[in-house]
């Protein structure tokens, strides 16, 4: 089997996506070939944003790999799964333009894994795969019958959706290390969240673990990378000595939540690479904090969401910290590592007069803290599902409207005015057009 995996050429005009829209590595299509290369199948990873490719030259470029399957992704890479764009328009205009020239089509992504029919009918690929992708795809790469694959939607030949049931979780623990193109990472110039100085050299991004052992209400992790698991150390650390050979200079760890673990950072400790993570302030002891920046830590998005107790219990944040609890970690923090943010969510248990004099004593002492962000009800989130229920095909759209119709402003970090979703995914439909 020869697969072509591709990261399209992404863009969000109009859209409310949180995400950082520099080209970043496309893990999730990493750890894909590296598992089909694994038991003899040939693999190739098309990127747009990192290869320079828009989508016409895109499609070319996999037409002439004449590819058996053709494996495309809806959000840009997994760091990013749980803040994705609502829209689809990006992996649809690649498809059109690949047309019929890709073999087996199949997407991967947090549309599926929460929407498999209308991700299906949005694309017109042949089909979806439900949660963690990279051992599903090797699954349809072996040539399975579908039916017996767990966790991927496609179309029978009455044309009636088929669902093999829901989401899969990978194995993770003992992912091999992922190898990138020299040229991807000499071109890949951009920090993610680095704010310190400017950046020297290139960047890259790794991933340490997948999911979080906590269930905060907005957190749209249901439906994939939701169970905590820890990379092994062995893998981990060969990957990112393979990054560092290859002129890596910053590393970003896409953990959904970058927990203490002494081992790696007395590994990194001895490794000149920088690196920035996202974590909760409230799980590190000033012991381990001056460790982490000793390692080369040098951002942390730390989760705070709220400023009271009533807030965060109406978040599910389970956080034993008061709030100058956490204010007195973020500080040490910042004495350890250059940069320190803590992300605010707008609530209405937070009186707008307290969050700005606590950004402001924050900021005083070095500490960033963003414009309380309002909540997108994600349909992998239990937000969502405490208002509506399970997701349908019209959950997007119904998330969508709601965030429209609930919100006067915007955040400091997102499109000021967010187009309907209906204009987004103007050129989505039934089929391949």
């Amino acid at each position: 089997m020869r697969a072509a995996l591709v990261n399209p050429d992404w863009s969000f005009e109009g859209s409310i996506y949180f995400g950082c829209r520099e080209a970043h590595l496309p893990l999730e299509l990493g750890a894909s070939r590296v598992l089909l290369e694994a038991v003899g199948h040939e693999a190739r990873i098309f990127d747009g944003p990192l290869s320079g490719l828009a989508d016409a030259a895109l499609a070319e470029a996999v037409a002439a790999y004449a590819p058996d399957m053709t494996v495309v992704t809806t959000a840009p890479t997994y760091l990013f799964w749980r803040c994705a764009q609502p829209e689809l328009r990006v992996p649809r205009r690649f498809l059109d333009a690949l047309a019929d020239r890709g073999g087996v089509t199949v997407a991967v992504g947090p549309h599926g894994s929460a929407t498999p029919g209308a991700t299906l009918r949005k694309l017109g690929v042949d089909i979806v795969v439900r949660g963690e992708c990279e051992e599903t795809v090797v699954r349809l790469a072996s040539g399975t019958e579908l039916g017996a694959i767990p966790g991927i939607a496609f179309s029978d030949p009455s044309g009636a959706l088929r669902v093999t049931g829901g989401p899969q979780a990978a194995r993770f623990v003992d992912l091999p290390a992922l190898d990138w193109p020299e040229e991807w990472i000499a071109r890949h110039r951009h920090h993610h969240h680095r704010f310190d100085r400017p950046p020297e050299g290139p960047g890259a991004e790794v991933e340490a673990s997948r999911g979080c052992p906590y269930t905060c209400s907005f957190c749209a992790k249901i439906d994939f990378r939701d169970a905590y698991r820890k990379r092994d150390l062995a893998p981990l650390l060969e990957e990112i000595d393979g990054l560092i050979a290859k002129g890596a200079r910053y590393l970003y760890f896409i953990d959904e939540i970058f927990l203490p673990r002494k081992p790696l950072l007395e590994a990194l400790v001895a490794r000149d690479v920088d690196f920035g993570i996202q974590t909760r302030i409230d799980l590190w002891n000033p012991e381990m904090l001056d460790l982490l920046g000793e390692a080369g830590c040098v951002s942390i998005e730390a989760g705070v969401e709220s400023l009271t107790v009533e807030g965060r219990a109406a978040l599910d944040k389970r956080c034993r910290m008061t709030t100058d609890e956490l204010a007195e970690r973020l500080v040490h923090a910042r004495r350890r590592v250059p940069f320190v943010q803590a992300n605010l969510i707008a609530t209405v248990e937070d009186d707008p007069a307290l969050v700005a004099d606590w950004r402001e004593r924050m900021q005083a002492a070095g500490v960033w803290a963003n414009d309380p962000v309002p909540l997108y009800p994600y349909p992998s989130s239990p937000d969502y599902r405490r208002l509506w229920g399970e997701p349908d095909d019209e959950a997007w759209e119904r998330a969508h409207d709601h965030y429209l119709a609930a919100f006067e402003r915007w955040s400091d970090i997102q499109e000021q005015r967010p187009a309907p979703l209906k204009d987004l995914e103007a050129c989505c439909g039934t089929g391949p057009a």
